[in-house]
């Protein structure tokens, strides 16, 4: 067996152990030597291990699998309901396409276990995927992000270590985070080598497979050392099972950890800017959806996430900006973190805009009136609820003293745990049954199932006057206007049957 790269060679390790060579790189006019690689750590490097079975470590894992049959690949968390989920036939995560992949994969190089000491040991390349979400104490609470387990985390990878490994940030995390990880990982006696990469995801929710399997880019971030580059090397040679070669980005570490948060950041400021041009819209009877197609067909601009909404939700973009402008203050941009903020602060304004405009539309009372939640997920093709424009929408309209019933078709479960606190709220699964008897019905989720009811069959169960308030304005509106509803849009002239 031959490795690019290396002088063939035995010699015992500082453990006693034999490796196989050194690792020799050209720099500048002379040769580095660099640490030395065993041979059970190359082949640990067929092993992949990801630690967080999660809507990033799951549906990424599935996929290497799927399209590297070469590389047995394991996921561990310390959720051991999540694993078995992961073992059966419901999936904690729900995207299109991913039942397939786990059926493909599942035990034959994909595994899902709780053993997470075992998997570490076992694998040369772990990948972390735990949680980061936004600090709800102390410092930087509400901003700043809560890195609590991706330090235990780390930790426990410096712990259960035998031999070297390639360290993966695979979660959202600060830029320079890398450096912390390093002084983690290498404070106990510095006898293994570790070489921390970051590898960030940008999947999108209900889009997952596809992203995964036709990304627009692979980014992986490393030292430009010549270790962090033989390890920078490793990851590439992941991907290239199935990404070309000219979509797989490779940079400094830092710029990769950065640009995560800034590509998140640059795709909630469209989404705040189109929004907040709603407003003027409805007050000068512009159309957004004519202002959106115009400014979207200039090149320079394009069409993507032009579209008003009642406001973004997911785990990424509130977090991910708020983090933005938390690293920005703490480097005294403050004029960079009022910035961002701002746009956080738009779509909260988008979201009480549109909550009040349901209660101007309904006479300014809302008390025992029945109003229908079609849709409860932040987007459609996703059961995921976290940040969902429409949890504020249901607490609000729940201080209104109105009734609520809500309908989503995957995300009701979720719903109910998020909701548990608040009373006078119905959950039921078919539309139809959910629209019954009710005074208004909120579009809060973009399900395509929303767009192909019969509307007639609806309007004739509810109650009169009946309103539709399109908070993703995918309805058709002048249909819906015919068929006797009072229509109203996200930034367009309300449609309605009063003189």
């Amino acid at each position: 067996m031959f490795f690019p790269g290396i002088l063939c060679g035995r010699q015992p390790d500082v453990a006693g152990r034999l490796i196989f060579g050194f690792s020799i790189f050209h720099e500048g006019s002379g040769y580095v030597r660099i640490p030395k690689i065993t041979m059970e750590g190359f082949l640990e490097r067929k092993n992949i291990l990801c630690i967080g079975a999660g809507y990033v470590g799951g549906p990424t894992m599935a996929m290497i699998a799927y399209k590297c049959p070469q590389y047995k690949v394991t996921v561990v968390d310390i959720n051991h309901e999540k694993i078995a989920r992961w073992n059966s036939d419901d999936l904690p995560v729900y995207e299109p396409g991913l039942d397939e992949i786990i059926r493909a994969t599942r035990g034959k190089n994909l595994f899902f276990e709780t053993d997470i000491d075992k998997g570490i040991r076992e694998s040369g390349i772990i990948f972390v995927g735990v949680n980061t979400p936004t600090k709800t104490f102390g410092a930087g609470a509400g901003k700043a992000a809560d890195l609590q387990y991706w330090e235990k985390t780390a930790r426990q990878i410096r712990e259960a270590s035998e031999s070297p490994k390639i360290v993966v940030e695979k979660c959202t995390i600060p830029v320079k985070t890398a450096l912390a990880m390093e002084r983690i990982l290498t404070s106990k006696d510095g006898s293994i080598r570790f070489d921390v990469l970051s590898n960030p995801e940008f999947l999108a929710e209900g889009t997952a497979i596809r992203d995964l399997e036709f990304p627009d880019r692979v980014l992986i971030g490393s030292r430009e050392t010549p270790n962090g580059i033989e390890a920078r090397k490793a990851i590439v040679d992941i991907y290239l099972n199935w990404v070309p070669r000219e979509k797989i980005i490779e940079s400094n570490i830092w710029s990769s950890e950065l640009s995560k948060l800034v590509a998140n950041a640059f795709l909630a400021q469209r989404i705040s800017s189109i929004n907040a041009i709603s407003a003027l819209c409805e007050k000068t009877e512009a159309d957004i959806a004519e202002v959106s197609r115009a400014i979207g067909l200039d090149s320079r601009l394009g069409s993507k996430f032009l579209n008003a909404s009642v406001g973004f939700g997911g785990s990424c973009f509130k977090k991910d900006i708020l983090n933005l402008a938390y690293i920005c203050r703490g480097y005294g941009l403050d004029d960079v973190a009022d910035y961002w903020e701002s746009v956080v602060g738009i779509n909260e304004y988008q979201k009480e805009r549109f909550i009040l405009g349901i209660l101007n539309a309904m006479f300014n009372t809302l008390a025992g009136k029945r109003i229908c939640l079609f849709g409860f997920a932040f987007k459609a093709d996703t059961g995921d609820t976290r940040e969902t424009p429409a949890y504020t929408v249901a607490r609000r309209l729940c201080e209104e003293k109105a009734e609520l019933i809500i309908t989503d078709p995957k995300a009701l479960d979720n719903a109910r745990i998020d909701l548990q606190d608040t009373d006078g709220i119905t959950y039921e699964p078919d539309p139809y049954k959910a629209a019954r008897g009710c005074d208004a019905i909120a579009v809060m989720t973009e399900w395509k199932l929303y767009t192909e009811l019969d509307y007639e069959r609806i309007y004739d169960s509810m109650s009169k006057p009946a309103f539709i308030f399109d908070g993703r304005n995918i309805m058709d509106h002048r249909r819906l206007h015919e068929i006797g509803f009072n229509v109203y849009p996200i930034g367009k002239r309300p449609l309605v049957h009063f003189t």
